[in-house]
């Protein structure tokens, strides 16, 4: 019993690495246009990575969650967590947005080829993650609530980017294939990560509704938005989680 912590974080590496073998796998077919042959990537593997993410993102949950009930704390699982958030939390998002990034390139006309120094920006996202991961693990004021946007929201915010492309709820999908929304929407995740800014976590100390209210809103918000905005309820209640913990700051 004192393991199934680990077993779940390793778990959860066991997601990312599958994720990022759907990314990679991501068929290429040639085409030929205006008499030349042209490279064409289909995004449908990257769909399945996000599926992933999500399910690391409840592994990730609860091997936390079982390690404070199981009164099993300590720095082996600290660490292990750590390695498992960069792999499925850091390197994934940055490999879709590099994928999306690519797409997006080639959605533009006369675009049938990129130059890596065009999608390096993507890969921005797995430094911050590193750092913002090595910051967590040394910092002490972070048992209780968060300073930075938690690799794990991040993550999930990205994985949604396929998702609405696939499904286009609210017509939203083209925002995702205009590389400058991408270009912004990396510059953001990156800086959030790494802000000083107090955010709250879902680690309840108590029911009290004085001392809980932003967690109990953004727990309200996420189960209200989700039948009605589908894939688009990800990016709401990520910009409701920032704007929350920014509006009421929990005590670092």
């Amino acid at each position: 019993m004192k393991q199934l912590p680990n077993f779940l974080t390793l778990c959860n590496l066991f997601c990312g690495v599958l994720a990022i073998i759907c990314i990679l796998h991501a068929p290429e077919y040639r085409a030929e246009i205006n008499g030349s042959d042209y490279t064409i990537i289909s995004p449908e593997p990257v769909y399945w990575a996000s599926a992933l993410v999500v399910i690391a993102g409840i592994f990730d949950f609860f091997d936390g969650m079982l390690a404070r009930l199981l009164r099993v704390q300590g720095p082996m699982g600290k660490e292990l967590d750590s390695l498992a958030d960069m792999v499925t939390f850091g390197v994934v998002p940055g490999m879709m947005l590099y994928r999306l990034l690519r797409s997006a390139y080639f959605q533009q006309p006369d675009v049938f080829d990129v130059s890596i120094v065009n999608l390096a920006p993507a890969l921005l996202v797995p430094c911050f993650a590193a750092y913002r991961l090595a910051k967590f693990n040394l910092d002490t004021r972070q048992s209780e609530n968060f300073i930075g946007v938690p690799t794990p929201a991040v993550a999930l915010l990205v994985a949604s980017f396929p998702m609405i492309l696939l499904f286009n709820p609210f017509n939203l999908a083209h925002w995702f294939q205009n590389i400058w929304v991408l270009y912004i929407t990396i510059a953001l995740l990156c800086y959030l990560m790494v802000a000083e800014i107090p955010m709250i976590s879902l680690k309840f100390k108590s029911k009290s509704l004085a001392d809980n209210w932003p967690r109990y809103l953004l727990i309200l918000l996420t189960i209200i938005s989700i039948p009605f905005l589908k894939f688009a309820a990800v990016p709401f209640i990520f910009i409701c989680y920032v704007i929350l913990s920014i509006a009421a700051p929990p005590k670092i």
